[in-house]
């Protein structure tokens, strides 16, 4: 485990910078001939918790796009709640992951939208909701379904679901197909969470647990590293010049699988753990050291 200082720099040693320069809001950076991956979590990397991006963080990544890595979202929030981000740091052209795995974007100005899916993973919640509901009985249970539209239960309403949740009673959830299932309490604690998990076991599904009390379900082998390898594949990029920056219990898989996983400073220790590098934490512009070090 290494501490990344600013002028840390992913890859090979004795790779040669070539003549070309970025120039981005009077900011300088010299574009390197190796070109990377780069999958980058959204909320606590590079927004903080209250969803705002600071001005150096939103440089550095337009400086890195511009440079001509491929640059990828790779975020537990939903499709229109992940676009803005895109727009935000310059990706026109590329691909993005949602739903911690779950949706697969490709992204072109020629696209009706700018984007399509091209790739949608979805699972039968029942038997996950049904053995939840068992056991936290108090929490808000919302649901993303193949169309794109979230079911929700308790007027729960989050921002990461990037469209206005429609409330419905439970029975209604138990018989939809599901994208991305969302659990949240005000009443239980990150570690009651893990312990009715581990009592009611969620076979069948992939899940983690965040920061407070909420808990993201996805598909059965569904992560955001498995849709970011399935691009390397398509993309033809060796693993070593792969890079992921994250902050989440939802990121360990995308940390594990990148020739570079780098964790932010404000990281729980398990995602710590996961990484290679640790970086500053969110409100000290940790992602911005990391994009710095590709220039």
């Amino acid at each position: 485990m290494t501490t990344l200082t600013e002028t840390s720099v992913a890859g090979n040693d004795d790779r040669r910078e070539n003549n070309q320069n970025t120039t981005l809001n009077n900011i300088e950076f010299t574009a390197i001939d190796q070109k990377f991956m780069v999958a980058l979590d959204v909320d606590g990397t590079l927004v903080n918790h209250d969803g705002h991006m600071s001005p150096g963080v939103r440089e550095a990544a337009q400086a890195v796009v511009a440079a001509g890595h491929e640059v990828m979202i790779a975020t537990g929030r939903s499709l229109n709640a992940t676009l803005p981000i895109i727009e935000k740091i310059g990706i026109e052209r590329g691909y993005a992951v949602c739903c911690n795995g779950g949706v697969t974007l490709r992204l072109h100005p020629d696209l009706e939208n700018g984007y399509e899916v091209i790739h949608k993973a979805t699972f039968d919640p029942a038997p996950a909701l049904r053995a939840l509901r068992e056991r936290l009985p108090s929490a808000k249970y919302a649901l993303e379904d193949a169309d794109g539209n979230f079911l929700s239960t308790e007027r729960f309403q989050d921002a990461s679901f990037g469209v206005e949740a429609v409330g419905v009673d439970f029975h209604t959830m138990l018989e939809s197909t599901a994208v991305r299932v969302v659990v949240f309490s005000t009443e239980n604690t990150p570690e009651e969470f893990n312990e009715a998990i581990n009592h009611v076991g969620l076979a069948g599904v992939t899940y983690s647990v965040g920061w407070t009390a909420w808990l993201d379900i996805a598909a059965a082998g569904v992560t955001k590293a498995s849709a970011l390898e399935n691009l390397r594949v398509r993309l033809g990029f060796e693993e070593h010049l792969t890079v992921a920056v994250g902050d989440g219990r939802n990121d360990i898989e995308m940390l594990t699988w990148a020739g570079r996983g780098v964790a932010m400073g404000q990281a729980p220790a398990e995602v710590v753990a996961a990484a290679d590098e640790v970086t500053h934490s969110v409100h000290d512009d940790g992602a911005a050291h990391v994009l710095r070090s590709l220039l």
